[in-house]
């Protein structure tokens, strides 16, 4: 995910096991490659994340035969939106930057191809948990990842050691870090919990073990009241009620304020983190540093993600193989992930490309920890892996309403977490998909 605040609205990650039946419609592996084997070759690119075009470049120059040529698009669902339209009218482009919640809707409208055969050799380039989130049905493959955001705790050293507080390395030792802290200095908070961001509450979900959506004889099974994700919906909804942690939305100038005068001393966030404290909380400078998420079970170390993004080809290029060698090689080329990481500011998918390089030291915000890419790695090999459905815009929408007025009261967050499922279960049924019961 790129490392600066504007894409900190990327969610995680899709790891679905479906059959066909259960997506309705599946992207074709029958799409022609035209000239890719023969002649000149002309790919368009659809992505969002900044000055793509001078990575292209990289592969342009190499590759005279195949020529890229990338067009800016928006983020999110407004980019989603426009494949799918451009897709029904046979109008998509080539190779799209898709996040991987995004795939399974993607995939439902037939607007991206399976390019299995062609990206096979690329599958031990990544982390097993982020190959399998590029997998819908027992064997297709619909992108290479390119990005990951793997969540982390960050949290500040002089504070920590003013109030001399250790790093939680539980969740049970969060809780009572939290409360420590609100005795010793009723003025400040841990952390806070923010109803606005549906992919933080997500990626908790995916560390505990939550499969969201998943298919039961070929009908899709929403899974999003389900124990796993209970578990960290009433272990946040207890903090908030007794007042352990603060109960605002991040990204707001009062949040910024909270961080940059240490009244809010730890976040919990995703390999980006820095990108977003340099703008927040600049006077804190040199005053952080970042630690593994805390655990539910120490002996199976497991992170969630929040954001991430892959290289997808759609149904409409006439140059799938040539596509396919295009997003291997932006996503697995040393070449073209240093130039990602330097010019788009990413943390790439590839576990290569993770430390070293244009990763050898660390955010000029974390300075002083000079391991800090070393042990995001390793973090970001223990990646759960997640499942998503064609409706995430629908369940997203309704955290932010149900658990926004359950943060704001103090109130269950069991009782927003069930009006979540039920909303989520609701919309696949008016949009005509089957639901296991």
């Amino acid at each position: 995910m790129p490392i600066v605040m504007r894409h900190r609205v990327v969610a995680t990650v899709t790891a679905v096991a479906l059959g066909a039946a259960a997506l309705t419609a599946c992207g074709s592996s029958e799409s022609g490659d035209g000239q890719a084997e023969s002649g000149p070759v002309s790919l368009t690119y659809w992505a969002w994340a900044p000055n793509m075009d001078k990575v292209a470049a990289i592969w342009n120059k190499k590759n005279p035969d195949i020529k890229v040529t990338v067009q800016k698009q928006a983020s999110g669902d407004d980019l989603v939106t426009k494949i799918i339209t451009a897709s029904k009218a046979h109008q998509a482009p080539d190779l799209v930057q898709a996040e991987f919640q995004a795939l399974p809707t993607l995939v439902s409208n037939d607007a991206l191809a399976d390019i299995s055969k062609e990206v096979a050799g690329a599958k031990d380039a990544f982390a097993p948990g982020l190959w399998q989130q590029t997998t819908l049905g027992s064997d297709a493959v619909y992108a290479v990842p390119q990005d990951s955001g793997p969540l982390m705790f960050f949290y500040r050293t002089d504070l920590f050691q003013q109030f001399g507080l250790k790093v939680p390395t539980t969740w049970d030792e969060f809780a009572a870090t939290a409360r420590t802290l609100r005795t010793k200095a009723p003025d400040k908070s841990l952390t806070t919990f923010s109803s606005n961001d549906s992919g933080l509450f997500a990626g908790l979900a995916q560390q505990a073990g939550a499969q969201w959506w998943t298919a039961q004889d070929q009908k899709w099974k929403v899974g999003i009241d389900d124990p796993a994700t209970r578990k960290v919906a009433d272990f946040w909804g207890g903090l908030v009620k007794e007042g352990a942690v603060d109960n605002q939305p991040m990204y707001t100038p009062a949040w910024n304020k909270a961080l940059n005068t240490g009244q809010q001393i730890a976040w919990v966030s995703a390999v980006w983190a820095p990108g977003v404290l340099t703008t927040a909380a600049p006077d804190t400078k040199g005053k952080w540093a970042m630690a593994p998420l805390p655990q539910w079970d120490t002996a199976k170390p497991a992170t969630g993600s929040w954001g991430g993004s892959t290289t997808a080809v759609t149904t409409d290029s006439k140059h799938k193989a040539a596509a396919a060698e295009f997003a291997t090689w932006l996503n697995t080329d040393p070449e073209a992930l240093a130039a990602l990481v330097k010019e788009a500011g990413i943390y790439p998918a590839a576990t290569a490309a993770q430390t070293g390089g244009a990763l050898a030291a660390p955010p000029e915000f974390f300075a002083g920890q000079a391991d800090f890419y070393t042990k995001a790695a390793e973090i970001a090999k223990t990646t759960a892996p997640a499942a998503w459905g064609p409706n995430v815009n629908v369940a997203y929408t309704s955290f932010k309403d149900e658990f926004g007025k359950a943060a704001k009261a103090k109130s269950d967050f069991g009782a927003a977490l069930t009006a979540m499922q039920s909303a989520t279960v609701a919309d696949l049924k008016k949009q005509g998909f089957e639901v296991a019961p």
